[in-house]
C-alpha cells in the first residue's frame, strides 16, 4: 500500500501540470512525409525556421490537400509562399482584413471584389505605382524584357 501510494507519489511529481500544453513535434523538411514535402514545396527554403505550431498548421493543409478540388490546390499552392513569407504582423493585418470583408453587406462585397479584380488586371507597373512599391529583384524593366535565361 504504501509503495503504491509512493508510486502515485512519483509519478504525479513527474507528469506536466494540468493544463499545460504538450509540445508540438516540429519535424525538419527531410521528416516530412513524400507527400508533404510534394505539397509543401514552395515552403522548402523557410521551412526549418518555422516555429512548430507553423509547421503544424502547414501539415494540417498538406493533409487536406488531396480532398481539395484541382482548383483549390492550384490556389492554395499560388498563395503558399508569399503568405509563408509574411510577418506575424502583415499576417495578423490580413486576417483582420478579411474578416472585415467579411462583415460588408453582399453588394458592398461585390463592389470590392470589382475594385480588385480592377487592380489586379493594370501592367504591373501602374499596380506597383499604386501600391508604392519598387518592382521585385530580377522583374522585367518597364518596356522591356525579363531576365534572359
Amino acid at each position: 500500500m504504501i509503495a503504491a501510494a509512493a508510486l502515485v507519489a512519483v509519478l504525479l511529481l513527474l507528469a506536466p501540470p494540468v493544463g499545460a500544453q504538450i509540445p508540438l513535434s516540429s519535424p525538419k523538411w527531410s521528416e516530412l512525409s513524400p507527400q508533404e514535402r510534394q505539397v509543401l514545396a514552395p515552403l522548402a527554403p523557410e521551412w526549418d525556421r518555422f516555429d512548430a505550431t507553423r509547421k503544424a498548421r502547414w501539415r494540417g493543409i498538406a493533409q487536406r490537400h488531396s480532398r481539395m478540388s484541382p482548383d483549390e490546390q492550384q490556389r492554395v499552392q499560388q498563395q503558399m509562399r508569399p503568405w509563408s513569407q509574411l510577418s506575424p504582423q502583415e499576417r495578423a493585418a490580413a486576417r483582420e482584413q478579411y474578416k472585415n470583408l467579411r462583415q460588408l453587406p453582399p453588394e458592398q462585397q461585390g463592389a470590392v471584389r470589382e475594385r480588385w479584380e480592377q487592380y489586379r488586371n493594370l501592367p504591373p507597373e501602374k499596380r506597383r505605382e499604386i501600391s508604392g512599391k519598387a518592382p521585385p529583384p530580377g522583374a522585367a524593366p518597364p518596356g522591356g524584357r525579363g531576365p534572359s535565361r
